[in-house]
């Protein structure tokens, strides 16, 4: 029945040329705009760890000896560098990742190409795995690197194609401001979205963390040798005194420094939360800090704490999809006077046996056909608008491709639609008494 059904369904769209124009386009253009706008949603709000974000967690303690009016707040997003570090050496973790990022100068001494100032990562060598970061060349260094401040690093490959064509470049030198370092591992093309690791102080942003989808850092460095590499260079998140000298933050009430965990089992987290709570009643007893407040989100649970997804994304899917539910009531209204005129139809149909049921579903396969057809058109117009998307000036403008279950969620969406759309219609001719309209014949 489906094929007749099918059959009478193009018949009609034949027939009513301007008026399918009209319901497809209302359709297509409704799709479109949705599938844009979620599509982008899809991609910012979307796990940059599948199936380990549950496992990586991000610690938080209040270092901020001042006092603070209320029993309660929150620690701040970063940790000061004696906690950061302490927690780090206690190795409570089964793996774990001190976090810090700088400007600097950086020159290839057997390369002609111009200094450029690229983003410096200070890190630990469990960030790699830790993270699932991919090698296209050599690996991470060791952990005898961290703890003996080696001068050695891994780069990018939008640097690695800058400086040395794409090239293996394991074991070359790379200046970074006045220090050689040694080449050890060169990533492939990698691109977390969100930069999950560098998140801080979202809340407080009002609402604009579009950079946090920028691309990552092009040099990663052992923590303690990119502190004395980039001395001086490194911005305090937020101070609770004066630093005795801008940047140099070893020693300086300052929180700047990131610590993410990997913990493997729930018992282990519990186990974890309780070392971190203890840490701070310790260092309060000591009198360094005022508040013992710690906190430890898994990634997810940060990301959402950070507000990472950027308030103009989700405003524009809200409104895109209003803009869908008007088309849909368009579409209700084009198929009702549609339906509505071939009362004399479905009447003679009705007087020669087909139930209402069967009118009914030769009405919303009509109404599928037509939500095919505009889901060709929202898919058309979903392409156009990821386009412009990538033509805006925002970080993650080139994120916006329009991916496998996107493409099916567009046509299925559509047929959904317009379904809907097509059902009080249907519902309505289905209903129409079949005497009446044949005495009108």
């Amino acid at each position: 029945m489906f094929g007749y059904y099918l059959d009478l369904a193009l018949r009609s769209l034949r027939r009513n040329r301007v008026l399918t124009a009209l319901m497809v386009l209302a359709i297509a253009v409704g799709i479109g705009a949705a599938m844009t706008t979620l599509t982008v949603m899809h991609i910012l709000s979307g796990n940059p760890l599948p199936g380990r974000s549950a496992q990586l967690f991000y610690a938080q303690v209040d270092g901020d000896p001042m006092p603070h009016g209320g029993n309660h707040r929150e620690p701040p997003d970063m940790l000061d560098y004696q906690s950061a570090t302490d927690l780090w050496t206690a190795h409570r973790a089964d793996r774990q990742a001190l976090i810090v990022d700088s400007q600097l100068k950086a020159t290839a001494p057997q390369s002609n190409k111009p200094a450029l100032m690229l983003t410096m990562l200070a890190t630990t060598t469990d960030f790699f795995p830790m993270f699932a970061v991919p090698f296209q060349y050599g690996g991470a260094w060791t952990a005898q690197d961290d703890t003996q401040r080696a001068r050695v690093a891994v780069i990018s490959a939008n640097l690695n194609d800058k400086l040395f064509g794409g090239e293996n470049s394991v074991g070359r030198t790379l200046r970074l401001r006045d220090s050689d370092v040694r080449i050890v591992g060169v990533l492939k093309p990698w691109r977390p979205a969100p930069q999950f690791y560098t998140v801080a102080g979202g809340r407080f942003a009002n609402g604009d963390t579009a950079g946090y989808f920028g691309r990552p850092e092009d040099v990663f460095v052992p923590f303690r040798s990119a502190l004395e590499i980039n001395d001086g260079a490194f911005q305090p998140f937020n101070c609770w005194g004066q630093p005795s000298a801008p940047g140099h933050l070893q020693n300086a009430p300052c929180n700047w420094i990131g610590l993410w965990v990997e913990l493997g089992s729930h018992a282990k987290v519990a186990a974890y939360r309780e070392f971190l709570d203890h840490y701070a009643q310790q260092q309060k007893a000591l009198g360094r800090f005022q508040h013992a407040e710690t906190r430890l989100r898994d990634l997810m649970g940060w990301l959402d704490f950070n507000h990472a997804v950027p308030r103009n994304a989700r405003l524009q899917t809200w409104l895109a999809f209003a803009f869908l539910g008007i088309c849909l009531f368009n579409t209700v209204g084009l198929l009702l006077a549609k339906f509505l005129r071939r009362a004399g139809e479905f009447g003679v149909r009705r007087a020669l046996g087909a139930s209402r049921r069967a009118v009914f579903a030769q009405c919303v396969a009509e109404a599928a056909l037509i939500g095919f057809i505009g889901g060709v058109g929202g898919w058309l117009l979903s392409l156009l608008g990821l386009w412009l998307v990538r033509r805006q000036p925002t970080p993650y403008a080139d994120l916006a491709h329009l991916d496998g279950g996107m493409f099916f969620l567009t046509f299925a969406l559509a047929v959904v639609v317009s379904v809907l759309a097509g059902a009080l219609p249907a519902l309505r001719a289905s209903r129409v008494p079949p005497a009446l309209q044949l005495k009108v014949l």
